[in-house]
């Protein structure tokens, strides 16, 4: 089997070997070359003990990226490539990190600590593959299995069940049955993970193809660290728009938004609050008023939570309180929309209701649907045409305002909201001459 590997790798592989030591590629990469899929980066065990790999390299730059474990990194051609000595590891006390490492000669050993099998392959320079947990036959499959006892795997860092999660949404593997057990049982161990970690997987595992698979299969692992979900995991939806609870809607709304990591978390959360708002009128039909905007607030709680950046939370936040704003297909509407949210934000909100729309009744939803991609094609046609939306696309600004004899002060701002308002309803061309125009008119009370 031939594989490419890049002139840096194979330099480093073939130095330690000409030094004396075993050296393979490990990890990540071998698994994405046996996968077909080029890899990101390079990461290289050995037998070559740290201090062993500094004297091989002496002449590069090198970076003790994680010296107390076993890793350095040397600079080839201007890309680093980590490089770490078979090792075995210590307890996990914390549930994360283990207490200490030791270092062995055998390749085996060190792959046995490895999480999941398609992870614990070695591949050498000159092709020849190190497999002894059946990495590439699970890889064939499609299947994620823990080396050795999942329970302890998971035990061991409660972030290799995230992991697995996302590898499994994003590859579009399926989970091994005793590996996926072991995650429901053991999803405890994300208490001891730092939220910033969850954060990372969470996201790459939401814009994964197989993402609505895995939310089917694991609510109660996101419960976990956002039990706020549970509520929404166990919703009943007795409305005439809605054919499915409010998880299963929730997990369609976000298979059908774009993979777009806003989007999909807003299409997680969007409504999140509905379990509190929920009302049953005498006809036994259920209501929700109120959702939106309680559900913006407890998205924020929820984001917050898990560290996600201010960016982040106030656009996933304006989305989810506006994903069930009725918006006329006209254009005085959709200008109004797109001063008020910018146009970025129109656009993902318009992506928000659609996904929002395809989890719901087909038949009901239809015309919804077909309005909103004329609103989108509409939207688009007025950008291009350079039309305002907002004050900094005014033809006229404050000083203007203050030339036709307004005092300085909130009064000008008054005025240039007025001016816009009536561009935007289509009243007045936003042309500077006529603005000012106006402007005069208005001041001299004609």
């Amino acid at each position: 089997m031939k594989f490419e590997i890049p002139s840096g790798a194979a330099y480093i592989l073939q130095s330690l070997h000409d030094a004396g030591y075993e050296s393979w590629l490990v990890g990540g990469c071998v698994r994405d070359l046996l996968r077909g899929v080029e890899p990101h980066d390079w990461d290289i065990c050995t037998s070559a003990r740290p201090e062993e790999v500094e004297r091989c390299f002496a002449g590069h730059r090198i970076i003790e990226t994680g010296l107390k474990h076993g890793t350095v990194a040397v600079l080839e051609d201007g890309t680093p490539y980590e490089i770490t000595t078979y090792r075995t590891e210590g307890p996990y006390y914390d549930g994360r990190r283990p207490d200490y490492v030791a270092f062995v000669s055998s390749l085996e050993s060190d792959l046995a600590r490895r999480d999941f099998t398609m992870n614990a392959i070695a591949l050498g320079l000159d092709g020849s593959l190190r497999d002894p947990f059946g990495g590439m036959e699970d890889i064939k499959a499609g299947l994620i299995r823990c080396v050795g006892e999942p329970a302890h795997r998971f035990q061991e860092d409660g972030l290799r069940i995230m992991r697995a999660l996302r590898f499994a949404a994003v590859l579009g593997c399926e989970i091994e049955e005793r590996t996926s057990q072991a995650i429901h049982e053991n999803r405890i161990m994300l208490g001891h993970v730092a939220a910033e970690r969850i954060n990372v997987e969470l996201c790459k595992l939401l814009v994964g193809e197989n993402a609505g698979d895995i939310l089917r299969q694991y609510p109660d692992v996101l419960c976990q660290f956002w039990p706020q979900l549970e509520p929404l995991v166990t919703l009943e939806q007795h409305s005439p728009w809605h054919c499915w609870g409010g998880w299963e809607h929730t997990i369609h709304a976000v298979e059908a938004a774009p993979a777009d990591e806003i989007l999909r978390l807003t299409m997680l959360l969007h409504d999140i609050g509905k379990p509190s708002c929920k009302s049953t009128d005498e006809k036994g039909v259920d209501h929700f008023y109120g959702h939106p905007s309680a559900g913006a607030k407890l998205a924020g709680q929820m984001l917050r939570a898990l560290k996600f950046d201010n960016k982040t939370r106030e656009r996933v936040g304006v989305l989810v309180e506006h994903h069930d704003v009725q918006i006329p297909c006209q254009d005085r509407s959709i200008r109004k929309w797109m001063g008020r949210l910018g146009a970025e934000t129109f656009f993902q909100l318009l992506e928000v209701k659609h996904a929002d729309g395809m989890g719901q009744d087909c038949e009901l939803v239809k015309d919804r649907l077909i309005e909103l991609e004329e609103m989108k094609a509409r939207a688009e046609e007025l950008v291009a045409q350079r039309q305002c939306f907002s004050l900094k696309d005014l033809a006229v600004n404050g000083k203007d305002v203050i030339a036709a004899g307004v005092v300085p002060g909130p009064e000008v701002g008054k005025v240039l909201n007025e001016l816009l308002e009536r561009v935007m309803n289509g009243d007045a061309a936003n042309q500077r001459q006529e603005l000012l125009k106006l402007l005069d008119c208005e001041r001299s009370g004609g």
